[in-house]
């Protein structure tokens, strides 16, 4: 099939089938013989995300905390020897250095390791010394009479 145009040059294009096909009909031709629409793809479904399950070992802060603790310098671990140490004990260090680098970062803000050189995840670390039994110094007591109130002071 030719489709002629009224205009100066006819362009015809060849399709895979080998008809002939213009790209501008004619007015005077029917929409139907020129080329089909192709027909639209089927939506595919989405995807159910498949949630991986926990890693059954120690967390890495938790990790990191033995190994400080079992350090017995007294100017505490470097972050390299941590990193060392991390790394003998079978963690991936050089594929996770920036979840180690938070590791740090948030044990600092809580107050489990304290830094003895350096600023964020650089520098040594210790672990803290909390009082886990804080015992109060004094105690005080409130003894509520009609007329009067009482307040008794006893040290520890």
């Amino acid at each position: 099939m030719v489709c002629l145009s009224s205009a100066s040059a006819l362009r015809l294009l060849q399709s895979e089938s080998g008809s002939l096909i213009c790209d501008k009909p004619d007015s005077k031709t029917n929409m139907a013989e020129v080329a089909p629409a192709p027909a639209a793809a089927p939506a595919k479904a989405p995807k159910k995300k498949t949630s991986k399950p926990k890693k059954a070992g120690p967390s890495l802060s938790e990790l990191i905390v033995k190994s400080v603790a079992a350090s017995k310098e007294r100017s505490g671990v470097s972050a390299a020897a941590l990193k060392k140490a991390l790394a003998a004990g079978g963690y991936d260090v050089d594929k996770n250095k920036a979840r180690v680098n938070t590791a740090i970062k948030s044990l600092l803000t809580k107050g489990t390791l304290v830094h003895t050189k350096g600023t964020g995840a650089a520098g040594s670390f210790k672990v803290s010394k909390t009082t886990e039994s804080t015992k109060p110094v004094c105690e005080l007591q409130v003894v509520e009479d009609e007329f009067h109130f009482s307040v008794l002071l006893s040290f520890v």
